[in-house]
């Protein structure tokens, strides 16, 4: 068995690019969400251009089914060598006055302790293939800014914000902390809209395919650890 991408929040966009970006470059995808008709379509579609794919239903927010997909993911395509982390939480939570507490818990179910047990679990494979790697998805929501600030809350978006801003600091202490073990850890912070997903009114101004080439150009250099793509 080759090496093996394991892609957790799966979707149309940027994770279906990267899929597609990593399949045609020689790995198997993993695909890991909720909703099995879109992994199942997702499959199809990797599939119908040659790479070899396989689906894994499961609950980003929930640790252990997480770790349970790491094993199933690697018993059925190979050893687990990079880790894409798309997964999208904090929608219930846009006012964090008026929020239940549990939902605001939520937010980091997905966004830290989802992503933690993925990377733990897996590491014994991402340190063995000498090029293993984390690669996150974050939005500019999470960002220490106070203009961004003023528009999460305009936007009711602050459990997002809070989710990002979160998962942005993780990014940094994971890619300190595993770089002596060879492991690769970058995140490509997105400052608009990709075209054909939910948030997509028209307005949409980025493609997922370009979020995917540089997922690919940090993952190939393996020095910097953020990039921002607006």
């Amino acid at each position: 068995m080759g090496k093996t991408i394991l892609i957790v929040g799966f979707g149309p966009g940027i994770s279906a690019a990267v899929a597609e970006k990593f399949g045609s470059s020689g790995f198997s995808v993993a695909l890991v969400a909720r909703k099995q008709e879109r992994l199942a379509a997702g499959v199809s579609a990797l599939k119908a251009k040659g790479i070899e794919a396989a689906a894994f239903p499961a609950d980003a927010g929930d640790a252990a089914d997480i770790r349970a997909v790491v094993g199933k993911a690697r018993a059925a395509l190979g050893p687990i060598a990079v880790i894409h982390w798309n997964a999208y939480g904090g929608s219930e939570t846009g006012d964090l006055v008026t929020a239940d507490v549990a939902a605001v818990q939520g937010v980091f179910d997905v966004a830290i302790f989802g992503l933690l047990a993925a990377v733990q679990e897996a590491l014994p494979d991402l340190k063995a293939s000498k090029e293993g790697a984390v690669l996150v998805t974050n939005g500019a929501f999470g960002e220490i800014n106070p203009q961004i600030d003023e528009y999460a809350v305009g936007a009711k978006a602050m459990g997002l914000a809070l989710a990002n801003a979160a998962k942005h600091k993780l990014v940094g202490l994971l890619a300190q902390r595993l770089k002596g073990d060879g492991v690769y850890v970058g995140e490509v912070m997105v400052a608009g809209i990709i075209k054909g997903t939910p948030w997509d009114n028209g307005n949409a101004n980025l493609d997922g395919s370009t979020i995917a080439n540089k997922f690919w150009e940090l993952y190939q250099a393996r020095k910097e650890v953020r990039a921002r793509i607006s």
